[in-house]
């Protein structure tokens, strides 16, 4: 089956769409399993940003390493982006979207974190319609939308009860979802004629370099005594995101914006579940709920989408079995 074929395949979008967010879910507790391990304190942020600059340019290197074994970097019938482009799209991408994601996160807490992070999903969709006229925002995509804010609001108050507040932090949070939402439209866009992997691999490389140099400037470049367990932390964290990053930008590449996002919701709610998992931490009965929420509001998204397929092709003159 060609990669095209899978990721519009309902079930291919269901898979590879839960593969990425559970991959970015398992890097909560790993996380905060490294920084326990490098003696990273929450409010070092300096320190925080070089670990993120060695994780994402590892990762970068092994996609760009992915891409030359596949040979897709030689293919004739692409034309490989041009550097500032690329440049461009890892600033925006990984070293906005995790400078100010590391820095709101030192002055917030968990539950401001998953709440506002999860707004990635809005300013994609946002994103999307900005730039590509012809992504449409029906009712029913804003309502799944609304609950999978409210599954996220209600594991999160369920996990560490209400306390929120808006502040510096928040903002910065915001910002990072901004980033974010607009860093993965605009890869959509660029994408067109090049490899995802390689393209990927490229934009991760600089934007951890980037991260790298300016956490250096307080911390220096290693900061961090590296033993086995060290290394294999930082391993898995970088397969983890050239994994993650290379499966969401491809189905972003051959679906509808609105039509995806939403799986984005499921990143805290996995979080949460493999916390429990590899930091014995409690889990709220409410996170099954939290789920609940999250799954409606994909599948109403989903379904609003094949409605509209229909009545499209209906119009057409196009008969409705042929609708997939």
């Amino acid at each position: 089956m060609k990669a095209e074929t899978w990721f519009r395949h309902p079930a291919g979008i269901l898979i590879s769409s839960a593969g990425a967010t559970l991959l970015w879910g398992s890097a909560l507790p790993v996380i905060k399993i490294s920084y326990e391990h490098f003696h990273i304190d929450s409010s070092n942020v300096f320190g925080e940003w070089v670990f993120a600059g060695y994780r994402f340019a590892l990762a970068g290197l092994m996609l760009i390493a992915l891409a030359l074994l596949m040979g897709q970097t030689r293919r004739t019938d692409r034309i490989p982006l041009s550097l500032p482009r690329v440049m461009r799209l890892g600033f925006i991408q990984t070293f906005m979207q995790y400078l100010v994601l590391y820095a709101g996160l030192s002055f917030s807490s968990g539950i401001e974190g998953s709440i506002l992070v999860g707004s990635t999903s809005l300013f994609q969709i946002l994103s999307a319609r900005w730039m590509d006229k012809t992504e449409s925002l029906n009712p029913a995509k804003w309502f799944g939308l609304l609950l999978g804010f409210l599954g996220i609001l209600v594991m999160g108050f369920a996990q560490q009860g209400v306390q929120f507040h808006f502040g510096f932090g928040a903002v910065l949070l915001l910002a990072s979802a901004a980033f974010g939402g607009f860093g993965n439209v605009l890869f959509r866009k660029e994408s067109t004629n090049e490899s995802v992997i390689a393209l990927t691999g490229k934009q991760m490389f600089a934007g951890g370099l980037g991260l790298l140099l300016v956490g250096a400037v307080r911390s220096g470049l290693a900061p961090f005594h590296f033993d086995t367990k060290g290394w294999l932390l930082l391993a898995y964290l970088s397969l983890l995101s050239a994994a993650g990053f290379a499966l969401w930008n491809t189905i972003m590449k051959y679906n509808a914006v609105g039509k995806v996002s939403l799986y984005l919701f499921l990143i805290p709610v996995f979080g949460v579940l493999l916390s429990a998992v590899l930091l014995d931490e409690r889990v709220s009965a409410w996170i099954g709920l939290s789920l609940a929420l999250v799954v409606t509001g994909i599948i109403i998204v989903n379904r609003s989408g094949q409605t509209s397929r229909k009545k499209a092709m209906t119009e057409n003159g196009v008969p409705e079995k042929g609708v997939t």
